[in-house]
C-alpha cells in the first residue's frame, strides 16, 4: 500500500509542490458564490439538494481549489463546509489544536477529517506528497458523508425507487434488520412502512433509513410505530433532511422506559442542522444499554482513540476504508 501511487502525484512519480497563489477578496468572492452555485445545480436538478450533496459538492470544489494551488479559496471553502456541518462556533485555533471540547456530537469522524484538513490548507508542507495526503482525507470524507447503500452498490436504484420500496416490503426483514437506505420515501410512504412494522413488530432488530429523504413530517409520522418496537436496537438516520424540530419528540420519546425499549443507538449524523446530541437524550441511551461502554461522544471518542486515529481513519480501517474510496 505505501508503494502505491497517489493520484496527487506526476506521471513520473514526483511529488507536487504546494505553492499556494493568493486571489484579491473581492474576486475570492465572486468565485466561491459561483462554485456554490454550480456544485448546486450539478447534484441536483429539481428543488434543494439534500445536505449530503451540498456538503459532498463544497469538498469536491475544495480539493481542486486546492490543487490550483488557491488558498484564500480553498480556505473560504472549508469555513463554509464547516458552518455548515455546525463547526462555526468554533475558532480555526480550536479546530486545528483540539482545544475546544466537542461534547455531545452526532459525528465526531466527520469533525476529526474536518481537523486534517484544515491543517492541510492552513499548514501546507513543501516536502513530500502532501497534496496528495489532502486528496486522500477528501475521499474519505466524501465516502462518510455519501449513500453506499446495498441498493445502490448492487445498481437497483436505477429502477424506480418505489419498485424497491415495493421489493423490501414484500418480506420479512431478514435477520431482523430492514435496510430502505438510499431509498427515497415521502409521507405518504408511510403509512405502508409502518403497516410493515407492525406486521413483523417482534423481530425487527434494526432499521436503516439513511440517505431516504426522511423530512420531519414524514418521520414524526413513523415515530410512534418505531417507538413501539420491541426489540429493535439501531436506528440510522442519517443524510436525511431532519432537523432539530424532531429532537425533541425523540428526547421525550426516550424519556418513556416503554418507548425504544431495546434501542442502543441511533445515528442523526449529516441531516440539516442536527449537530449534538441533548444530554437528557443521551442520558436516555445510557439507561438501556448499562452494560455497554461509554457512549460515542466526540469527547469519549477523543480521548479514548486520538493515538491510533490519524487523517481521521481509526486504526485497523484504513485499508478497508481505502478500498472503499477507490470507488467514488
Amino acid at each position: 500500500m505505501g508503494a502505491k501511487q497517489t493520484k496527487g502525484q506526476e506521471a513520473g512519480g514526483a511529488s507536487p509542490q504546494h505553492s499556494w497563489k493568493r486571489t484579491p477578496t473581492k474576486e475570492r468572492g465572486d468565485i466561491l458564490a459561483s462554485l456554490m452555485l454550480k456544485s448546486g445545480d450539478r447534484l441536483s436538478r429539481g428543488g434543494t439538494p439534500p445536505p449530503y450533496q451540498r456538503r459532498i459538492g463544497m469538498i469536491q470544489e475544495m480539493m481542486l481549489m486546492a490543487k490550483q494551488g488557491k488558498q484564500d479559496e480553498a480556505t473560504e471553502m472549508l469555513k463554509t463546509l464547516r458552518q455548515d456541518l455546525g463547526m462555526e462556533s468554533t475558532s480555526l485555533d480550536d479546530v486545528l489544536y483540539r482545544y475546544a471540547s466537542f461534547r455531545n456530537l452526532v459525528d465526531p469522524i466527520t469533525h476529526d477529517l474536518i481537523i486534517s484538513l484544515a491543517r492541510y490548507i492552513h499548514c501546507p508542507k513543501t516536502e513530500g506528497d502532501s497534496l496528495g495526503a489532502m486528496e486522500k482525507v477528501c475521499r474519505q470524507l466524501t465516502y462518510h458523508l455519501s449513500p453506499h447503500s446495498q441498493w445502490r452498490r448492487q445498481g437497483l436504484l436505477k429502477r424506480k425507487p418505489q419498485a424497491c420500496l415495493k421489493a423490501v416490503l414484500s418480506a420479512p426483514p431478514p435477520s431482523g434488520a430492514l435496510d430502505l437506505s438510499g431509498i427515497p420515501l415521502t409521507a405518504r410512504d408511510m403509512e405502508r412502512l409502518c403497516a410493515h412494522l407492525q406486521r413483523y413488530v417482534s423481530t425487527v432488530v434494526s432499521l436503516e433509513l439513511g440517505f431516504t429523504e426522511l423530512t420531519d413530517e414524514a418521520f414524526l409520522l413513523l415515530l410512534p410505530t418505531l417507538a413501539a418496537l420491541p426489540h429493535l436496537e439501531t436506528l440510522a438516520l442519517n443524510g436525511n433532511r431532519l432537523t432539530r424540530v424532531i429532537l425533541k419528540e425523540l428526547t421525550d420519546a426516550l424519556k418513556d422506559p416503554g418507548s425504544f425499549p431495546s434501542v442502543t443507538w441511533i445515528d442523526l449524523g449529516n441531516n440539516v442542522d442536527i449537530f449534538s446530541l441533548p444530554q437528557p437524550f443521551l442520558v436516555s441511551l445510557r439507561k438501556r444499554c448499562p452494560k455497554q461502554g461509554n457512549l460515542p461522544t466526540i469527547l469519549e471518542f477523543g480521548e479514548s482513540q486520538a493515538i491510533s486515529f490519524r487523517l481521521g481513519t481509526p486504526a485497523g480501517q484504513e485499508e478497508q476504508l481505502q478500498a472503499n474510496t477507490e470507488f467514488i
